[in-house]
C-alpha cells in the first residue's frame, strides 16, 4: 500500500510517499481502507518533534511510528477474528493514539474511538471530527462545565478547532464571542457566534467585559492577559500547556477564584473519548453542528498540506483524500 513515511523529525520534506507492507491485522482489529484523513497542529509538532517532550512517546532520537495521522474515516474491508462490533463494507470515523492514518490502510481495535458514520456526513466531513470535535466537548462540557447562559469566548475562533468550538458552545446554550481575523468574521457569524471580536482591530482582554470561559484554541494568550477578562469564578482554558500554565493550573486549582483549566485529550481512555464521539455522531447526523473544510489535498501531497497548516492561517480543518 502507499503511505506517507517520515524517519527523521523536521521540516515538511521529511514526509515522504512510499510502498510499504499492509498492516498486520490482530484478532481485535478492524482493516480499514482510508478515504481521509486531516493534517492538524497535532500532526506538526509531532513531525517536528517539538515540543521535545512529545518525544518520550514519539521516540527520542527519530521517530518510532514512522507513519503519521490520527484521524480517519473510511470503510471496513476485513476483520480481525474477535471483532463483533463492526462488519465488512461498514462506513466508519474515528480516531486511533496508534497513528498511521496517513496511509491507504489502518489497523484499529473495536474497541479504539470507533463508530459507524451517519449516512448524511462524507468521508471528508466525517474525517477531522475525532481530533478537533472531541477536544472541544471535553473542554467546553468536561472540563468547564458550559452552562447556558454563561458568556463564553472563542479565541482562534476561525480555525479546525474553533469552528467546532463556537458551534458546541451555542450547543450546550452559551452566549458566544468568536476572535478571529477580518476575513473570517463572516464564517464565524454563520456558525451562530453571538459576537464577534476582530484582533486586528480590538484586543478583547482590554475592552471591559468579562467571561465565564475563555477557551483559547490557538494558545496564543497567557492566563495573566486574560485574568481580568474573567468572571470572579471564570475558566482559562488553553489547548497546550507550557510551564507556567501547567503551574498556574496547580496553583489555582488549590486557591484563588479564577481557573486555569486545560487537558490532553488524546490521552484520555478510549471509553471516555467514544461516549464524546457518539454525542458528535448525534449533533452531526442532526445538523446541530458541521465540519469546516478549508482545502483537500491527495495524499501524494502532504509534503505542501503540512506546509499550509504550519503557516497557521487554516480555516476550519484541512483534509487530505487517500482513496
Amino acid at each position: 500500500m502507499k503511505a506517507i513515511v517520515y524517519e527523521q523529525y523536521g521540516s515538511p520534506e521529511v514526509l515522504q510517499l512510499k510502498e510499504v507492507a499492509l498492516p498486520c491485522l490482530k484478532p481485535n482489529e478492524v482493516l480499514i481502507k482510508v478515504h481521509a484523513t486531516t493534517v492538524t497542529a497535532a500532526d506538526i509538532m509531532m513531525r517536528t518533534g517539538k515540543p521535545a517532550i512529545g518525544r518520550l512517546y514519539l521516540g527520542i532520537k527519530a521517530p518510532k511510528r514512522t507513519i503519521l495521522g490520527f484521524e480517519f474515516a473510511g470503510e471496513v474491508v476485513e476483520l480481525g477474528s474477535s471483532v463483533t462490533l463492526f462488519k465488512i463494507g461498514d462506513k466508519v470515523f474515528g480516531g486511533t493514539t496508534t497513528l498511521g492514518c496517513y496511509a491507504e490502510y489502518v489497523c484499529v481495535s473495536e474497541q479504539d474511538v470507533l463508530t459507524t458514520m451517519p449516512e448524511n456526513l462524507s468521508y471528508e466531513a466525517a474525517a477531522p471530527v475525532t481530533g478537533s470535535a472531541i477536544t472541544v466537548l471535553n473542554f467546553l462540557k468536561g472540563k468547564a462545565n458550559v452552562q447556558p447562559n454563561q458568556k463564553v469566548l472563542i479565541n482562534g475562533a476561525s480555525g479546525g478547532v474553533g469552528t467546532y468550538a463556537v458551534q458546541i458552545a451555542k450547543y450546550l446554550g452559551a452566549d458566544v464571542t468568536a476572535v478571529c481575523s477580518t476575513g473570517n468574521i463572516d464564517m464565524v457569524k454563520s456558525l451562530g457566534a453571538d459576537h464577534v471580536i476582530d484582533y486586528t482591530q480590538a484586543d478583547f482582554t482590554k475592552n471591559g467585559v468579562q467571561y465565564d470561559v475563555i477557551f483559547d484554541t490557538v494558545s496564543k494568550r497567557t492566563f495573566s492577559e486574560c485574568k481580568n477578562a474573567l468572571t470572579p469564578k471564570g475558566v482559562f482554558m488553553p489547548t497546550v500547556l507550557n510551564g507556567t500554565l501547567f503551574f498556574q493550573m496547580m496553583w489555582t486549582s488549590i486557591i484563588g477564584g479564577k481557573k486555569v483549566k486545560s487537558s490532553s485529550t488524546g490521552l484520555l481512555p478510549a471509553k471516555e473519548r467514544i461516549i464524546y464521539l457518539m454525542e458528535i455522531k448525534e449533533l452531526l447526523k442532526t445538523g446541530k453542528i458541521k465540519t469546516v473544510m478549508d482545502a483537500h489535498y491527495p495524499l501524494s501531497q502532504m509534503e505542501a498540506a503540512h506546509a499550509y497548516v504550519e503557516k497557521g492561517h487554516k480555516k476550519g480543518n484541512l483534509v487530505i483524500t487517500v482513496n
